[in-house]
């Protein structure tokens, strides 16, 4: 099978939870539908819904919409139950329900119980129940799956002033590793993304546009994009990964290898000699 058929979802379903907002999970629902899956589309707000969703499925795509809370034991049955009534084989999920609200941004000594509960509820508590359900119905049927979370890059290092969002993402890490070795033996995979700092308008509420700051913060000297991150996920659900499991794949543009005392052209601050400086640079 040559590689751009490995890549191929074809006569698959793949379940998007979190698939409304606009961002990384209707990137992701748009890509996987193109590449041939059937994507259950889920979101809780139906006008997140009808306004980045329904126009894939109108243009096409064999989306199907579907209103529903994964946060919730009901809201999980439903998707199932929709999954279930699909022709095609369940392959996929990718979690990506989950961020954060610019309020919880605050010093751990301020973090309430309510705070932490709400953030590991949102991000960590969401994406391992609906992981398990669909676990489950792989299991029953018998057919090989692929399950995508979606982690941070502020769960890969450390997160100050957000403490209960980076820890939480660093739990996804945590679960997609120790779910992989306990499902490998049903040929599903488990692995998950760790997005640097991505142009949706979830972030933006937060990150304002300077460029000169991305170039200084980011090895690629610029942020990402929900495309870019769907990218990532695609691979990790085709077949051309078929040989992963239990991996977080940090997609942050080189966010995560800069350390502070580097500048815009990747040199250390503190070098005087500009004659050095430029030999180090050249490639």
């Amino acid at each position: 099978m040559s590689a751009p058929e490995r890549l191929r979802l074809d006569g698959r379903v793949v379940v998007v939870s979190g698939a409304g907002g606009g961002g990384i999970g209707t990137a992701v629902t748009r890509m996987a539908a193109e590449a041939g899956a059937t994507v259950v589309a889920v979101s809780r707000s139906q006008d997140n819904l009808d306004e980045h969703v329904a126009p894939l499925a109108a243009a096409g795509l064999a989306v199907v919409p579907l209103r529903a809370d994964a946060s919730t034991d009901d809201g999980i049955a439903v998707v199932i139950d929709q999954v279930r009534r699909l022709d095609g084989a369940l392959h996929g999920l990718v979690n990506v329900a989950g961020g954060a609200d610019p309020t919880t941004w605050m010093p751990s000594t301020r973090v309430s119980r309510a705070d932490w509960r709400a953030l590991f509820t949102r991000n960590l508590e969401t994406a391992f129940f609906m992981s398990q359900a669909v676990a489950n119905e792989l299991r029953t049927t018998g057919h090989p799956g692929s399950i995508v979370s979606v982690s941070s890059v502020s769960g890969m290092n450390s997160a100050p002033f957000h403490i209960a969002y980076g820890t939480a993402k660093a739990a996804i890490v945590a679960m997609t590793r120790t779910m992989a070795v306990e499902l490998a033996a049903h040929d599903i995979r488990v692995n998950a993304v760790a997005p640097g700092v991505t142009q949706t308008s979830a972030s933006a509420t937060y990150v304002d546009d300077d460029p000169d700051r991305d170039r200084r913060a980011i090895a690629l000297g610029r942020r990402g994009t929900p495309e870019e991150q769907a990218g990532a996920i695609l691979f990790l659900l085709s077949d051309l990964s078929s040989y992963i499991t239990g991996q977080t794949l940090l997609v942050d543009g080189g966010l995560n290898l800069k350390w502070s005392h580097l500048g815009a052209d990747n040199t250390s601050l503190f070098l005087k000699d500009e004659s050095f400086r430029a030999t180090i640079k050249e490639m």
